[in-house]
This record gives structure tokens, sequence and C-alpha cells, in this order.
């Protein structure tokens, strides 16, 4: 005597893994409710940070004869718009908001002081010294205080994210923030506060090593 076994028809086994597919699905989102309403057991698979950069190598030495007299602090919004030819924004394009702030210093470089620059009296009660023009330094951007406020990519570019890892996706803007930056800082009277507080500086030292008048004059 022979038994037969039926066969189940392939709609049948179509949802059988489909019910079971479905299954498994709320078995893990369960679970992840659970480990995120349970206390303490979410903490088990917490993520950790661990810092394995390497020592940091002194590339080189240089010494310093300038005089930092003045800092400027300055912000910046940037708006970043880059479209694509015959395309519209929602396809190909991005546009970023970006606020940036940096610091510019302003300095006299002492080092260019030669003894031509300076005359001493007889007396010693009398001190003329000749200084270059105070300079500008080059913007400093601060990365505590700089952000991306907004980005707005179109289609391609949200693809384009999915299957690459830019970490310089923002330098365009801020190379842009730090140009504007030292656009205001030219703009901004800095170099003329450097040189009075220059001027103060060594006013008040040399009259405390006993000059009665001290003049101070700058030039190329």
């Amino acid at each position: 005597m022979t038994t037969s076994v039926r066969r189940l028809p392939g709609w049948a086994r179509f949802m059988a893994m489909a019910v079971a597919a479905i299954v498994l699905v709320l078995a893990l989102l369960f679970a992840g409710i659970r480990l995120a309403v349970l206390p303490g057991i979410k903490d088990l698979f917490g993520t950790e940070t661990h810092d394995r950069s390497g020592p940091a190598l002194l590339k080189s030495i240089q010494d310093m004869s300038r005089y930092d007299a003045a800092s400027g602090n300055f912000q910046v919004v940037v708006d970043l718009d880059k479209d694509a030819r015959f395309l519209p924004d929602a396809i190909r394009g991005t546009r970023t908001l970006y606020v940036g702030a940096g610091t510019v210093d302003a300095y006299v470089d002492l080092g260019r002081v030669g003894e031509k620059d300076v005359t001493v009296d007889g007396d010693r009660t009398s001190a003329t010294i000749r200084l270059p023009h105070a300079r500008l330094g080059r913007p400093a951007l601060d990365p505590d205080h700089s952000y991306a406020v907004s980005k707005q990519r179109g289609l391609l570019d949200r693809l384009g994210d999915l299957f690459s890892d830019n970490p310089n996706s923002e330098q365009a803007v801020q190379r842009l923030a730090v140009r504007h930056i030292g656009d205001a800082a030219k703009r901004s009277g800095l170099t003329a506060r450097a040189e009075s507080n220059t001027t103060d500086m060594l006013q008040g030292l040399l009259r405390s090593l006993g000059f009665m008048e001290v003049h101070i004059a700058y030039g190329p």
C-alpha cells in the first residue's frame, strides 16, 4: 500500500514564506522596542568611541618676532548655490546655508626693525622708532562655532551620497567663509587698531626705562 504526499501549490508556498517574513520583521521590531523601553538593556548594545589617532608629528619650528596687537572676531552667513545646466534643482543641484565664525589677527613685524630705524638722543631721554605697517594674519575658522544651517540637494546628488563618503563636502562653503572673513577684516580698521596698540605698548615700555619722549612712526 502506497501513500501519496501532497505538495503545496506554488502560491501557497509563496504565501507561507511571506507570512514567515512578516512574523520575523514583527519580532525584530518588538525586540527593538523592548530594548528601547526596558532600562539598562539598551546600554548593553550601545556604541563606544575610541580615539586611535597617532601621535602628532612636529614638522617645523619658526621663531616669531611679530607683536599680535589686535584680534577681530567675525561671523558670516554663506549661501552657496550650485546649479546644473539644463536640469532643474530638484534633479541636480545643491544649496548650502552655512554660518562661519572666525578670527583675524593684526600684527606688527618687529623683526624688520633695524638699527637705522631706532634713534636715541645723547642723554637717552628721547627715542624715535620707525616700524613697518601692521599686517593682517590669515583668517582662522572656528569649528566650534561654524555650522551648516541647511543643505538642499537634488535627487541625483542624494543618490550619489548613498554610494560615496565625501569628508570634504563642506570645504567649498568653508573656503568661501574664510574669504569673506578676510575681506571683512580688511575693511574693519583692524590694522589701525594694531598700530595704535603697538604704539601704546612701546611708549609705556620705554618710559618705564627712563625715556621722557617716545615717538613711534610707521612706514613701508
